[in-house]
Order: structure tokens, then C-alpha cells, then sequence
């Protein structure tokens, strides 16, 4: 993913990681694919696979690791996400974890709520069990 980011850009990681999702979490392909064939369907360089054994991008991993890990704790997972409140101190979350996408307006309030929860002094957790698996939409 650094790779990508620091040749293709932030929009090109979104799109490498929703591909990885939609393999894993909607086709139920647990890593039988191979990367070269992520990339060439989302239209970039199976160059970047030659990233894999480069640690050039170890040091980058680990800072933006330590960052969402400073930000939000270290007993969530992965992905945190990052943002200033109102306030003016970074915040970082692991969450909202959602099984489906939501429409337009839908993802708006779903993001409103995010950022008032946030920015509730003493807010902490929200949590439930999960009652259904992710839902990705059909493949184009």
C-alpha cells in the first residue's frame, strides 16, 4: 500500500484496499487470488509488488502505524481512522464498522454521528455483537 501511495496517491490505495475487501470479505476468496491480478484490475502497475520484500517502506509502515496506535490506543484493530475534532486535538477511532454501504445521505448522517460521538467530552465506546456479515453488492 505505501508503495501505491507514494506513486499512484491516497485515491489509489482506497481503490487497492476496496478490491482486497471485496475479494476477501464478499467473494469468500481468502488470499487464493493473486496481487498482480488486485492490480491490474484496478489499473495500476503490478510494479509495485517488488514493494513486498523492500524495506524501504518498513520505517513509513511503522510511523503510520504508531500514529493511529497514539491516536486511538492499542487494543483496537485495524482500520483507524484519523481526524481533528472541533476542538482542535487529533482523534483517532477504529470503527464504525459497518456490514454494508450505505447511500449517500445514509453515509453523511452515519459520518455526523461519528464526529458528534467524537467530540462528546468522556465519550468512549459503542459496541454490539454482530448479527450479519459484511454485504459488498454485486460484482461488476
Amino acid at each position: 500500500m505505501e508503495s501505491i501511495r507514494k506513486s499512484e496517491g491516497e485515491g489509489t490505495v482506497q481503490k487497492y484496499y476496496w478490491e482486497l475487501g471485496r475479494r476477501i470479505h464478499h467473494d469468500k476468496d481468502f488470499m487464493n487470488f493473486e496481487l498482480d491480478e488486485v492490480l491490474t484490475s484496478i489499473g495500476v502497475s503490478t510494479n509495485h509488488l517488488e514493494a513486498f520484500d523492500d524495506s524501504r517502506f518498513d520505517e513509513e509502515i511503522r510511523s503510520r502505524m504508531d500514529i493511529g496506535l497514539s491516536l486511538a490506543g492499542d487494543d483496537i484493530g485495524t482500520p483507524i481512522i484519523g481526524f481533528e475534532r472541533k476542538d482542535g486535538e487529533m482523534v483517532g477511532i477504529f470503527g464504525p464498522v459497518i456490514t454494508r454501504v450505505p447511500d449517500k445521505n445514509q453515509s453523511l448522517e452515519l459520518w455526523d454521528s461519528v464526529i458528534t460521538l467524537t467530540n462528546t467530552p468522556g465519550f468512549w465506546e459503542l459496541k454490539r455483537t454482530r448479527t450479519e456479515k459484511p454485504e459488498f453488492g454485486e460484482r461488476p
